[in-house]
């Protein structure tokens, strides 16, 4: 199993929203994707920012190109992540999951 790890910042003003569009948009869209297996999605806060961090869990390497194309260490945007993301991070990060408990 292969973790996919994201992360991106929004204004605290912006937190309440943005977790409700990932939730609506960006959560269904991974569980429709053959080859998900589940993830965790994580916030906090550091003074006025909120960072968040996307934890998905895939069958292998070769799925994961099923929700992120041929260069899969790129993330994939939304539209309205225009709207909320302060920065767009270049790559996201692959972990082999060796224990799942």
């Amino acid at each position: 199993m292969i973790a996919r790890i994201w992360h991106g910042t929004t204004k605290l003003s912006d937190k309440d929203e943005y977790t409700q569009f990932m939730l609506e948009k960006a959560v269904p869209d991974y569980k429709s994707t053959k080859g998900f297996v589940k993830l965790s999605f994580l916030s906090h806060v550091v003074g006025q920012i909120a960072h968040f961090t996307l934890i998905t869990y895939w069958e292998n390497l070769e799925v994961i190109k099923n929700f992120a194309g041929e260069d899969y260490e790129t993330p994939k945007y939304y539209q309205k992540d225009k709207q909320f993301l302060l920065e767009f991070e270049d790559k996201v990060i692959h972990y082999e999951v060796f224990a799942d408990e």
